[in-house]
């Protein structure tokens, strides 16, 4: 499927410095292992990739990397090597099994601490006020959609809703850092992504009601969304499946030559399913340009990380499959921003896979059809929700830097809330797609057994036409 997407677009046209202290708030300290770094890079440098033991054949040959930690069960002594496919292979005597984790924790960047102060010693490409104030714009403008869209839901007005609540800073933060011609594969929380580009709330809405002016024609649950004009591809339910099929478009670019990547999401517990690892290794053979972005928020639905995964988190596992990776803190918006936009410039030059895992925390429930509180204590929850808020530690940054004041902050609120839910309005007025849009889109011209299908609905209707909706165009 993944080549088959590249083929379809092409026929188209188309970041170990030091540690200053430790993270112990569950979930991400519950390995039985050390609690999670913070990493703060010191004036010399930005970021720390974990880069791939095999070099990409595109790359420079003077780029050589230590790997201390990783190769420290050779024995550098022995002289002697084996001539294996994909390179020389040294022999030792010793037999020595390859730890099942590292002694360390891999690090994590940020850039702020929880109270919005740049973390002291560090050095980051400075923010322009312009990009600062827009990622804060559109993170209030994202948790207020998904708080009165998740109320519009228990009002029964649209039948499913997911939120992006506590994860604002991951989806912002990567589309400031992209371009608008890199192709975003998502999974369900990046609508932020999709803001960020200029969809409209009205188009939310629409989409989430389902109705005519819906370009998914109604056929999508809400929150599945895509755009073809801001190169968004359709939401997908199933988990994971988006992995390969951006690997395909990634490697598409790359044939074509273009000046773009493709980014795609998945969650912690996406990464357990076998797409996530055959999309890794697929990108890293065919050295594909293609950004993984794992947005490790501590929760797949109620399965916490420590039941998820034994390895130390998302992170190593680029190493494994030979791709360069990062671990970011997701709360912290410039981390992100910094992060992408350096994993951006090495996908497009040097033409490789990137894996970055962003940590951060599921504050909302998985979906509307979730109680989070049956499996994890209000306490943590509140925790996440108010000290560690990626929109309050962004606020107060840009405040420091006189960018933003409460005066701001409550014309833009006000104003976010009136546009909301004049979009509502006209979205539940907006007719539903006729009957017949149920039977397109799927093939050239509708086969037999879908005309008789529809044929059959449509007799079944007339028959007991008080069971069913009376707003759908026959």
């Amino acid at each position: 499927m993944a080549f088959r997407v590249a083929h379809n677009l092409k026929g188209k046209g188309g970041l170990l410095g030091r540690l200053l202290k430790f993270c112990s708030i569950n979930p991400f300290g519950e390995f039985g292992r050390k609690p999670l770094a913070v990493y703060v890079p010191p004036p010399s440098c930005s970021l720390f990739f974990i880069v791939s033991r095999f070099q990409s054949l595109n790359a420079p040959k003077q780029q050589q990397v230590e790997e201390e930690q990783h190769t420290s069960y050779y024995n550098q002594d022995e002289p002697e090597a084996l001539e294996f496919p994909g390179g020389m292979v040294p022999l030792t005597s010793d037999l020595r099994f390859i730890t099942e984790c590292l002694d360390k924790r891999v690090p994590c960047y940020r850039v702020l601490d929880d109270n919005g102060h740049p973390i002291r010693g560090s050095s980051f490409p400075q923010v322009t006020k312009e990009v600062a104030v827009q990622m804060y714009n559109k993170m209030v403008t994202l948790q207020m959609m998904d708080s009165i869209f998740y109320e519009a839901q228990r009002q029964g007005r649209i039948s499913f809703y997911v939120t992006a609540s506590g994860e604002e800073a991951i989806s912002i933060a990567s589309a400031a850092a992209l371009t608008t011609d890199d192709i975003v594969f998502p999974q369900y929380r990046e609508h932020g992504m999709l803001l960020w580009r200029g969809f409209t709330l009205q188009e939310f809405a629409d989409q989430c009601f389902g109705n005519k002016s819906d370009y998914g024609k109604g056929k999508q649950m809400p929150i599945h969304y895509g755009s073809n004009k801001h190169n968004y591809f359709t939401v997908s339910s199933p988990i994971a499946t988006q992995i390969p099929q951006a690997v395909g478009a990634a490697y598409s670019l790359k044939m074509d030559k273009k000046d773009a990547c493709v980014v795609t999401f998945v969650g912690d517990g996406g990464s357990s399913e076998g797409d996530f690892h055959a999309g890794l290794n697929f990108a890293a053979v065919t050295e594909a340009p293609v950004i993984f972005i794992c947005r490790n928020n501590g929760w797949a639905i109620s399965t916490p990380v420590s039941e998820q995964f034994r390895s130390d988190g998302i992170v190593v596992r680029g190493h494994a499959y030979g791709i360069r990776s990062i671990r970011v803190d997701g709360n912290d918006a410039l981390a992100v921003y910094n992060g992408i936009r350096a994993a951006r410039e090495m996908a497009v030059t040097e033409r490789r896979p990137i894996l970055v895992e962003a940590l951060t925390y599921r504050v909302g429930h998985h979906s509307t059809s979730d109680d989070s509180t049956k499996y994890r204590s209000v306490d943590e929850i509140e925790h996440w929700k108010y000290l560690r808020n990626p929109m309050n530690r962004l606020r107060k940054w840009v405040e420091m830097n006189g960018w933003w004041s409460n005066e701001d902050e409550l014309e833009l609120r006000n104003s976010i809330k009136k546009q909301l839910l004049q979009a509502i309005q006209v979205a539940e007025r907006t007719e539903k797609p006729p009957l017949a849009e149920l039977f397109n889109d799927v093939y050239d011209h509708p086969t037999d057994n879908l005309q008789e299908q529809e044929s059959s609905l449509r007799e079944t209707i007339k028959r007991h036409r008080q069971d069913y909706p009376s707003d759908i165009p026959l």
